[in-house]
């Protein structure tokens, strides 16, 4: 799949052909409001599944994904109409009833001209900007957001696949106080990133792989919150190792149990935040398992998890400077020794005591599941990478 380079490279190759962009200033000006628009819309697509009720500050009609995404839509002179009489004097115009974001746009486009005289050559530029992939998305909005915000040389954020730096490699001055982090989960890196790792952490899966490098990189006395999958806390072999060095160099000491669905509809796989700071071994772990919000049953894209509904924990917490002294069990609240963790394999996937409808997990069961799916997703992808080779050798 081209990346982002590439595909500039060839907007600028279409661009060339146009009487109206003789220029790189021409085709950047061009281009950026371009890219704008189109970030924008990603971004908004985002926000009407997070938040409910989400209001877009455009018009419909001017949204890109109406009048840009279909590859064989409005082209030609109605495509030029539309842009210099609609699209352009509308953005500038933009009433903002005192709404920032709708002011921000007005901004980015008081001076935007399109310089286009070929609206055939204009779609092509407009489908060129549509190939770029997701993976690329959160990258771009990054260093708009950086951008927008007067960071002028965001420097310090790269486009790269941090696993795939040797974990020897990281520095003591590259170590950090605070992380926070989503890591990709069910997912396999390529070949060759695990050898970046130490033997017994050699893994291609890659939460696995991030939870080993977040203990690098942290500071002693350094703090973390990351979203694991169910699989890291109760799998064995590599995972084992990884938990047994996490509780004996980190205090892992709080473990909010999600319910299902909070990632609906991009997984259903269940997942789990963890707290832990470096530098003092595990003595206990605290459970909290997070309730739905009355009425619900799931989640999905219409219902998503809300950050009120988070009001139990932030009530419960208490303060990590007196070992969480203030907490107590609950219903949803419950600790475990190291002691007992121990003697279960370094099992961190332990339920409710006090839910008389779920017990400990019948883990000789779930195991044996996990692993053939894990199978059954490398049988997958072999098949379509043999697939791609032969359709590539035609």
């Amino acid at each position: 799949m081209p990346n982002v380079s590439n595909i500039v490279k060839t907007i600028q190759d279409i661009m060339r052909k146009d009487a109206g962009t003789y220029g790189d200033a021409q085709r950047l000006e061009q281009l950026g409001w371009m890219f704008f628009l189109k970030i924008f819309d990603d971004r908004e697509k985002e926000m009407e599944v997070l938040r409910d009720n989400y209001k877009s500050p455009l018009p419909k009609h001017l949204r890109w994904s109406k009048w840009a995404t279909d590859e064989e839509g409005i082209t030609g002179d109605a495509l030029l109409d539309f842009v210099n009489n609609t699209l352009l004097p509308k953005l500038k115009a933009l009433t903002t009833g005192g709404d920032k974001i709708a002011g921000l746009i007005r901004t980015v486009f008081e001076d935007a001209n399109n310089y286009m005289k070929n609206g055939t050559l204009m779609r092509q530029v407009i489908n060129k900007v549509n190939g770029i992939e997701k993976k690329h998305l959160p990258h771009v909005l990054c260093m708009t957001n950086l951008l927008l915000h007067s960071i002028d040389v965001p420097s310090n954020v790269r486009h790269d696949n941090t696993l795939a730096r040797p974990l020897r490699d990281w520095s003591p001055k590259e170590r950090v106080d605070v992380i926070v982090t989503n890591p990709p989960f069910g997912g396999m890196e390529e070949d060759g990133i695990e050898s970046n790792f130490p033997t017994e952490f050699r893994t291609r899966e890659t939460a696995d792989l991030f939870l080993v490098l977040l203990m690098k990189i942290l500071k002693p006395g350094g703090r973390a919150g990351l979203v694991l999958p169910d699989g890291t806390l109760f799998g064995e072999g590599v995972k084992t190792r990884i938990k047994e060095a996490l509780l004996t160099e980190c205090n892992l000491h709080t473990i909010v149990r999600l319910p299902n669905g909070v990632f609906n509809p991009y997984t259903g796989i269940r997942t789990n935040l963890l707290f832990f700071t470096k530098g003092a071994p595990t003595t206990h772990v605290w459970y909290y398992e997070h309730p739905y919000p009355p009425g619900a049953k799931s989640y999905n894209k219409g219902k998503p998890i809300r950050i009120e509904e988070f009001e139990g924990e932030r009530a419960w917490w208490g303060s990590e400077k007196d070992g969480f002294k203030a907490r107590v069990e609950t219903e949803q609240a419950w600790r475990v020794s190291i002691d007992t963790i121990k003697a279960g394999g370094f099992n961190l996937d332990l339920k409710n005591p006090h839910n008389p409808d779920t017990g400990p997990g019948d883990v000789d069961h779930l195991l044996p599941e996990y692993e053939k799916l894990l199978a059954q997703i490398a049988e997958t992808r072999e098949r379509l990478k043999a697939q791609l080779m032969a359709a590539l050798t035609r």
